[in-house]
């Protein structure tokens, strides 16, 4: 093929500009949903949390850090058990570089 962005295999001129293998899969896959809003949920705690330490209240400081790192390690280990759960359906590992 003449153009730089379309490969002579199978792969179309939208795989060959996307980084993921599974464009969408985000929306598509509803397992991994719980992940991202743990991960959201982590965030507004930790927003919370820098306006508690902001405000001087000591004790929510405490109570909103623990709940932002155990929020965001809930989070972040769903999404990946889920991702190795896809790769290896797919018989690929999660450090296969073909993988998403």
């Amino acid at each position: 093929m003449t153009e730089d962005n379309v490969r002579d295999d199978d792969y179309t001129a939208d795989s060959a500009n996307t980084v993921r293998e599974h464009a969408g899969e985000a929306l598509e896959d509803v397992r991994n949903w719980p992940g991202y809003v743990f991960i959201g949920a982590a965030l507004a705690a930790l927003g919370m949390t820098l306006t508690a330490a902001a405000y001087g209240f000591g004790g929510w400081v405490w109570i909103g850090s623990i709940a932002a790192v155990v929020l965001c390690a809930a989070g972040l280990t769903i999404v990946l058990l889920e991702r190795t759960r896809v790769n290896a359906r797919e018989g690929r590992d999660l450090t296969d570089p073909g993988a998403h």
